[in-house]
C-alpha cells in the first residue's frame, strides 16, 4: 500500500476512517511508500505489536497521526496501550481535542474505549464556549449530545441559549430535552421565566414544549394552559390538564364545549376522549361527518378510547376517502371483527383494476378479515396475491404461507384446497402437501 493508495483509504475528516484504515492495514500486504509519515502510519497499524509499539515512540511530533494514536490507545497488546495513552496525555489540549472529539467518542464505544474519553472530558471542562461552538453544531450527533451535556454540566450556556436549543437550533430530541430541562433547572433558581418560556412554548419537540407548559404553573402563568389543552400532542395536553386543574378551572368543561361548537381541532377531540367518559360519545359520533378528515380520525378514535364503539355505525367509514379515518376505524373494529360481514370486506379486495378500492381501503379490510383467522383469512389472503400493491401482496403471501387450519374448521374442506391451490406458487411441494394434509385433504 502507498502513500496514493492509502490516501484513497483515509478521508481524514471522517472518523470511521482511521478505524478502517488500522484494520485494512493490518490485513493487507503493503510496501513502504519511503515518506516518514506514510511508513510511521503503516507502522502504527502492523500487526507485530512490538513494531506499532516502536512506532509510537516515533510519532511523537507528528501530529497527523494523532488519530492513530487515539486507535492505539485501545490496543490489545497493553505495552502499546500504555504507551499510546501517555502520547495523547501529553498531546491532547482543547484545541487538539476539539479536532479529534468526533473520532474519540465514536471509538470510546469501543471495549478499552473509555480512557480517550475520560480524557477529552478533562480536556473539554477546560474550555471556553466559544472553543466548544464547533462542537455545539456538529454534523455527528453523538458528538452534539456529549458536548452538550458537558456544557451543561460546566454552565457554558446561559438559560436563554438552552432554551433556543431546545427549541429549534438542535433537531436531535435528546439534546432538546436535555436543554429544556436545564433551561427550567436554572430559571427556576431566580423565578426569571420570560428568557425561557417563549421558546420553549413554541418548540417542535413535544416534550420541550410540556416542559414548557408545565412551568406556567411555577411562573405565575397557569391560565396560558388553557391554550394547549388542544395541542397536537398527547403529552402536551396531559401536562396543560394538570396545569388548568392546579389552577382550578375544568379541562373536560373545556373541551365539552369546543367540540359541542361543531368546529374543534383535532387536538380538542382527543383530549375530550383522554379525560370524557362514556355519556361523551355522541358527541363524538356527532363528529365522525366533519369534513375535516383529521377532526373525523381524532373522532373514531375518541370512540375507540372511551370503548363505546357501535359495529353497525363504524363500518360507512371503513370506506372514507381519508386513509386516517379508515386506519382508525379500523382499529376500533378490530376487536369485533367476528361482527363485521366478510362479504362487503371481501368486495373491497377483489374490485376489478384500477378502477377497484383507494389501498388505504384494501388494506383495511384485509386486516380486520385477517383478524377473523380461519378460512376467512386463508381467503383474504389468497385474493391480495393479485393485489395491485406490492406491500399488500407481500402481506397476503406472509400470511398465506404460515396459515394453518383452525380449532372448528371442517376436515376436509375443498375451499381449503383450491385456496392453497391458488398459492401453490408460495410453497415447496413437500411443504404443500404437508398444508393439505393438516386440512385433512388427499396431498
Amino acid at each position: 500500500m502507498d502513500e496514493k493508495e492509502m490516501g484513497e483509504k483515509t478521508d481524514v475528516g471522517d472518523p470511521l476512517s482511521w478505524l478502517r484504515l488500522d484494520e485494512a492495514l493490518r490485513r493487507e500486504s503493503y510496501a513502504p511508500s519511503g515518506l516518514a509519515e506514510s511508513q510511521l502510519a503503516i507502522d502504527l497499524c502492523h500487526h507485530d505489536g512490538r513494531v506499532r509499539e516502536a512506532a509510537l515512540q516515533q510519532a511523537v511530533g507528528h501530529p497527523v497521526l494523532l488519530p492513530l494514536i487515539v486507535v492505539r490507545c485501545a490496543d490489545w497488546v497493553p505495552q502499546v496501550r500504555e504507551r499510546a495513552r501517555e502520547l495523547l496525555g501529553e498531546a491532547l489540549d482543547v484545541e487538539t481535542g476539539v479536532a479529534l472529539a468526533p473520532l474519540i467518542l465514536l471509538f470510546g464505544r469501543r471495549g478499552r474505549g473509555a480512557f480517550a474519553i475520560e480524557s477529552l472530558d478533562a480536556v473539554l471542562r477546560r474550555a471556553s464556549r466559544e472553543q466548544l461552538a464547533p462542537l455545539l453544531t456538529c454534523a455527528d450527533r453523538a458528538v452534539r449530545r456529549h458536548v452538550h451535556r458537558l456544557a451543561v454540566e460546566e454552565g457554558l450556556l446561559s438559560p436563554a441559549e438552552l432554551a433556543r436549543a431546545a427549541a429549534a437550533r438542535d433537531a436531535d430530541t435528546a439534546v432538546q430535552i436535555l436543554c429544556a430541562d436545564a433551561a427550567l433547572a436554572a430559571v427556576a433558581k431566580t423565578g426569571d421565566y420570560d428568557e425561557v418560556l417563549e421558546p420553549l412554548l413554541d418548540a417542535r419537540n413535544p416534550r420541550a414544549r410540556a416542559a414548557g407548559v408545565t412551568a406556567l404553573r411555577a411562573a405565575g402563568r397557569p391560565e396560558r394552559a388553557e391554550g394547549f389543552l388542544a395541542d397536537r400532542s398527547t403529552v402536551v395536553r396531559a401536562c396543560a390538564r394538570y396545569v388548568v386543574r392546579q389552577h382550578g378551572g375544568d379541562p373536560l368543561a373545556v373541551y365539552r364545549a369546543w367540540c359541542s361548537a361543531g368546529d374543534p381541532v383535532p387536538g380538542a377531540v382527543s383530549g375530550l376522549a383522554e379525560c370524557g367518559g362514556r355519556g361523551d360519545a355522541e358527541v363524538l359520533w356527532g363528529l365522525v361527518g366533519h369534513p375535516a378528515a383529521s377532526v373525523r380520525a381524532r373522532a373514531v378514535g375518541g370512540l375507540r378510547v372511551l370503548d363505546v364503539v357501535d359495529v353497525r355505525r363504524m363500518l360507512p367509514l371503513l370506506d372514507d376517502p381519508a386513509p386516517g379515518v379508515v386506519r382508525e376505524a379500523t382499529l376500533a373494529l378490530l376487536p369485533s371483527a367476528r361482527l363485521v360481514p366478510d362479504g362487503p370486506l371481501m368486495e373491497r379486495l377483489a374490485g376489478e383494476w384500477p378502477k377497484g378500492w383507494p389501498r388505504h381501503v384494501r388494506v383495511g379490510a384485509f386486516r380486520l378479515l385477517d383478524e377473523r383467522g380461519g378460512i376467512v383469512r386463508l381467503r383474504a389472503a389468497v385474493t391480495v396475491l393479485d393485489d395491485p400493491d406490492e406491500r399488500l401482496r407481500a402481506w397476503g403471501a406472509q400470511v398465506v404461507q404460515r396459515w394453518r387450519p383452525e380449532e372448528g374448521m371442517v376436515p376436509g374442506d375443498p375451499e381449503v384446497g383450491e385456496l392453497l391451490g391458488r398459492a401453490r406458487h408460495l410453497f415447496g411441494e413437500y411443504v404443500l402437501k404437508r398444508r393439505l394434509w393438516e386440512a385433512g385433504l388427499d396431498g
